[in-house]
């Protein structure tokens, strides 16, 4: 079993991002293109596409296993907390480490998304450079610092 990070592994990093705000998908993408580790962005638009990421259903069949899943709360079709409580009650899926990313700034969401076992929860600035700033964070703790579980270990 190897526990390296993510930098240390040699292979670039697999997100799952989970937005329907294309500006949103698009400010992401630049920020982990201008990071330090090499990455690959899969978007699902709603809870639904989502899903079908993570179980490589449909036109994800292809798609890796994400090392972690950048979740917007407010989606179409299923809703951020759903996809999370699927993923946290999901035998395959509740490993990997989901960071909510979101606009909401209500309490209720942060206590929600905390129970339904998120890994992290944090509000979108609306100014460009912090954006950048908080994407470059999470490069920095969840592929540089934080030791991943391989997918092949999840369960034992």
């Amino acid at each position: 079993m190897s526990i390296d990070t993510i930098t240390n592994k040699g292979r670039p990093a697999e997100i799952l991002l989970v937005e329907d705000n294309h500006g949103d998908v698009l400010l992401t993408k630049k920020a982990f293109k201008n990071g330090k580790v090499a990455n690959n962005i899969t978007v699902a638009a709603n809870g639904i596409e989502a899903l079908q990421a993570l179980r490589h259903e449909g036109k994800f069949a292809s798609t890796p296993t994400p090392d972690i899943v950048l979740l917007d709360l407010n989606l179409p079709q299923k809703s951020g907390r759903d996809v999370l409580a699927e993923i946290k009650a999901d035998e395959n899926l509740k490993h990997i480490p989901v960071v909510v990313l979101t606009s909401s700034k209500a309490e209720l969401d942060v206590v929600k998304s905390y129970n339904l076992h998120a890994n992290s929860y944090i509000v979108k600035p609306v100014n460009l450079e912090k954006f950048a700033e908080i994407v470059q964070t999470i490069e920095n703790f969840w592929f540089h610092i934080v030791v991943l579980s391989n997918d092949e270990t999840k369960n034992g």
